[in-house]
């Protein structure tokens, strides 16, 4: 165990490092990768009283816009991988991902509904953000108050409800897209997800998050390994299921709610990273769970990257790239396991 933490975690951090100095160094403003890092190395506190032969505008560019994008698509990319490896361990499914419990749909309807009435700016950039955040909690409590009974929460209770709820809210935010007029634009385009125009503070909001929902899901690792064979046996071994499947489900939806809140809705994350992990390391949920949250911040990095980039300087919303990406090669992992299967 302990070499493959070597490893596996050696080479997470290389390739991150790698996608990192390679993402900083893309951009459409034409700045050199000489000059991209001769600025950021400027930041070092023993270097900042040095003259410097860039401008103002340049080095804005680099430390406020870029070097803050950066940073948030890795958050976001590892929150909603750390989700869907959750959801994946609780419902022992690996076709589950963050938005199946309607999570999404939830934050969608508290954003859409701001837009629509001209809100989305009451208390600053928080607003949307805050907003929701609160209706993505929400609908997850309204989940589990659907799916509770007295045997406690059943998997496939939870699962259609969740199903329901978000078809219920996905058709109420269709319905406020065909009420607005002038700002369906910008409904449409948080639904697609983007990173476009955040900031250091919304780096900062994610943060938090992300180490808290680390913290739990490798506390629960073991208790997802021993999911594995069943809630009946997890029971004879000691686990308390349904606070685990509690404890799990709700860390994964506050990391996808506060994910969401920021970017939108980026599909395919949770989905595919936790999978293609799987293939690589095996099932083991102590090596699954973080390195996730290094494979889901690489693939948003890249797509993120790849989304401002290729039609330069149009951008195209990062749900699009990650759907555009995600759900090819998710068809052909379920095609692949379908042929070996079959046995060929």
């Amino acid at each position: 165990m302990r070499h493959q933490w070597l490893g596996y975690g050696g080479a997470a951090v290389l390739l991150l490092a790698v996608s990192i100095i390679a993402s900083l160094s893309i951009g459409s403003a034409g700045i050199s990768f000489t000059d991209v890092w001769g600025i950021l190395l400027h930041q070092l506190p023993w270097l900042r009283d040095q003259p410097v032969s860039w401008s103002e505008g340049e080095i804005a560019i680099v430390t406020q816009v870029r070097l803050s994008r950066v940073l948030l698509a890795v958050l976001v990319g590892a929150c909603l991988a750390l989700a869907g490896s959750g959801f994946q361990g609780v419902l022992r499914n690996p076709l589950a991902d963050p938005y199946t419990l309607g999570v999404a749909s939830g934050s969608s309807v508290g954003a859409a509904a701001l837009i629509l009435f001209g809100y989305q700016a009451a208390v600053g950039i928080w607003t949307i953000p805050i907003v929701a955040f609160i209706t993505g909690i929400t609908t997850l409590l309204v989940v589990f108050w659907l799916a509770r009974s007295s045997e406690g929460l059943q998997l496939e209770t939870l699962i259609l409800s969740g199903v329901i709820i978000q078809a219920f809210l996905g058709a109420f935010v269709s319905f406020m897209v065909s009420l607005s007029n002038s700002v369906v634009n910008q409904i449409l385009f948080w639904l697609m997800g983007s990173l476009a125009m955040k900031s250091w503070a919304n780096v900062y909001m994610l943060i938090p998050f992300l180490i808290i929902g680390v913290i739990v899901l490798i506390a629960y690792a073991q208790h997802l390994n021993v999911f594995l064979l069943g809630e009946g046996q997890a029971a004879h071994l000691g686990i308390r299921v349904e606070r685990t499947k509690l404890v799990v489900l709700a860390c994964s939806t506050l990391l996808t709610a506060a994910a969401v809140s920021v970017a939108g809705v980026i599909g395919f994350v949770g989905l595919v990273v936790p999978h293609v992990i799987r293939l690589i390391v095996g099932p083991d949920y102590r090596l699954l769970i973080p390195l996730s949250a290094f494979g889901g911040g690489i693939f948003v990095l890249w797509a993120d990257t790849l989304a401002r980039m290729a039609l330069s300087p149009k951008e195209i919303p990062l749900g699009v790239v990650t759907a555009l990406i995600g759900a090819p090669f998710f068809a052909y992992l379920l095609h692949r396991r379908k042929r070996l299967e079959g046995g060929g």
